[in-house]
């Protein structure tokens, strides 16, 4: 794979039922987020460009599903598959981060 020019990192951390910080893959679903954003991808013929990355704990888990994009090191919460479509066509594609979907700053 060429140098990719942005890189999108979907939390998909698993804790244990009941755990107090929750998480993405658990409660929120991340993986189904996860599969959504690689086929968005795939449907704009985006893959070579554009790498995307399942990845451990990106810290807001009260806040997850979380996503977080380089360069910029844009963060979004609460995102689920129905998203997905969105920020690559307004963010990724089109320039402007997803303002309704942004991590709070208190948060991150």
């Amino acid at each position: 794979m060429p140098r990719p020019e942005q890189h999108i990192f979907i939390c998909t951390q698993r804790r244990a039922d009941g755990h107090p910080r929750s998480s993405c893959a658990g409660a929120r679903n991340s993986e189904a987020l996860y599969t959504a954003f690689a086929e968005a991808l795939i449907q704009r013929n985006l893959q070579n460009r554009i790498a995307l990355t399942s990845t451990g704990c990106l810290g807001p888990c009260q806040a997850g599903a979380n996503v977080l994009v380089y360069p910029g090191a844009v963060m979004y919460s609460w995102i689920e598959a129905a998203d997905a479509a969105k920020i690559i066509e307004q963010h990724i594609l089109g320039g402007t981060p997803w303002a309704d979907k942004l991590t709070p700053a208190e948060l991150w």
